[in-house]
């Protein structure tokens, strides 16, 4: 299964970084080539961002003799951008898929300081510096395009998209929180693999570094994770998930690092945002699988109400037979789900 194509923006070519300020952001000169001045010294690593672009619009900008297709959203329309928050251990390639089913607008997808391509800060990693970091990147995403974006986050993802709104609701247009870790892991039905994963990460933390790289990185132990998550029957979804993981599950800056990011992904979760996602007044999308054991439904649907009980204007939509791998086992869905909610946004006439 081939990934769609994208292209990796260039910082202070194809963005600002460090960002301007909100109120600043303005689109840049089509024909200046370098329309962002140099950045300053910022705590912010550079990122790494790929943008899937809004292939169905541009195919019809490039050839206007060609007839435009049902299917086709009319040339206003596909603006809106969107910025998705890929989970612990993972990178831009876990939602590539979700990035090429959303055909109507351009995505973007960044790589997490310590994963992947963007290097962790000096200061090493909390919920304050990834928090900041997708700030930032909201900011530059809104400076670069003119529009503020919908932020979407998955698993982790979801917990730090979270607590960035309720800190700063200016940063997006609306939230979308996929597979939200809605309880502290030692809590959920999952409880004793938490453990021994927490036990596995202090020993690859202490271990001395051959040995603990070795452990963290040790491919049986990916795989048996990738076992775990995965709830699909498909063969050929499994070999891709399982083939996804074995590529990309330990491109990670270093031990360090990793055990920081664990550490943040297993003392927070989105309800500790609920307060400041409601007060943000931004619509919410939460899509959720009936077969979730790391966020089992029951306490999304809890999480659900909560916000709504708050005032919160809340979208659930559930998925049957699937799991926590939903961007993998069911992205068209997830997509779809994504593109309804941006659309009903924009129809209303919400205002960036």
């Amino acid at each position: 299964m081939p990934f769609p194509p994208a292209e990796r923006l260039s910082p202070r070519a194809d963005f600002p970084w460090p960002p301007p300020p909100s109120d600043a952001a303005a689109p840049p000169r089509s024909d200046d080539p370098a329309p962002f001045p140099e950045a300053a010294p910022t705590p912010f690593p550079e990122p790494a961002v790929w943008r899937y672009p809004a292939r169905a619009s541009a195919s019809r900008a490039q050839d206007t003799t060609k007839p435009a297709r049902e299917t086709d959203p009319p040339a206003d329309t596909a603006d809106r951008p969107v910025v998705l928050i890929h989970g612990f251990r993972g990178d831009h390639h876990g939602l590539a898929l979700i990035a090429h089913d959303l055909r109507r607008r351009d995505v973007w997808v960044p790589d997490l300081p310590g994963f992947g391509r963007t290097s962790p800060p000096a200061r090493g990693l909390d919920l304050d510096a990834f928090t900041a970091f997708i700030r930032a990147l909201c900011a530059a995403c809104e400076a670069a395009t003119g529009r503020r974006p919908l932020l979407v986050g998955h698993s982790f993802g979801s917990v730090l998209v979270a607590h960035a709104v309720a800190r700063d609701s200016a940063i997006c247009h609306g939230v979308g929180l996929l597979s939200p870790i809605v309880q502290p892991p030692l809590e959920g039905s999952a409880r004793f693999l938490t453990q021994l994963t927490r036990l596995y990460y202090a020993a690859g933390r202490a271990l001395p570094q051959p040995a603990g790289a070795a452990l963290l990185a040790q491919p049986v132990i990916v795989r048996a994770m990738s076992e775990v998550m995965a709830t699909s029957r498909d063969r050929m979804t499994r070999a891709f998930i399982h083939d996804q993981h074995a590529r990309h599950f330990s491109d990670y800056a270093d031990r360090t690092s990793l055990a920081q990011a664990y550490e943040v992904s297993t003392r927070h979760t989105v309800t500790e945002a609920a307060a400041g996602l409601a007060h943000s007044a931004h619509p919410l999308l939460v899509v959720a699988g009936d077969d979730d054991l790391i966020a089992p439904l029951p306490a999304a649907r809890g999480f659900v109400e909560d916000l709504r009980g708050l005032g919160a204007d809340v979208d659930l939509q559930e998925l049957g037979g699937v799991g926590h791998l939903l961007h993998y086992e069911r992205p068209h869905h997830v997509a779809g789900a994504i593109e309804e909610f941006t659309a009903g946004l924009d129809a209303e006439g919400m205002q960036d």
